[in-house]
């Protein structure tokens, strides 16, 4: 009876360390994606003020956007890029974060690697 107890104590903390460890990288990966759709959208704020005062495009300011983007993702302890594509009409933000683990790492997964991805395109007319 020892031995059926001892293999169902040890399959009940696998299946614990599973739930906990699991439900714990599901939280660290939504958070990064909320994050880098955060930073987005502090991004697609900073627009390039001489074409948009002159009135001959709308447009993201590379610089602007990038330094805001990784400002508000080190405020938030977190690692992450910036690319700005089709002319400086979009923006994607990838943030990398890492989730510790509690049960993982008596098996030698101490952390489990995590990513969120966000990509804002700028609208310069309604319906665009």
């Amino acid at each position: 009876m020892s031995t059926f107890f001892a293999v169902s104590t040890l399959a009940i903390l696998m299946v614990m360390g599973l739930l906990v460890d699991g439900g714990g990288a599901l939280n660290a990966g939504n958070r990064a994606t909320s994050l880098a759709q955060e930073a987005a959208r502090t991004a697609g704020q900073q627009i390039d003020p001489a074409q948009a005062i002159e009135g001959t495009a709308i447009t993201i300011d590379p610089d602007a956007a990038v330094g805001a983007a990784q400002d508000y993702l080190a405020a938030a302890g977190v690692r992450g890029d910036v690319a700005i594509t089709d002319g400086g009409q979009s923006l994607t933000v990838t943030v990398r974060d890492t989730y510790d683990t509690f049960f993982a790492q008596f098996v030698g997964k101490g952390t489990i690697n995590v990513t969120g991805t966000a990509k804002a395109q700028m609208q310069t007319q309604a319906g665009d």
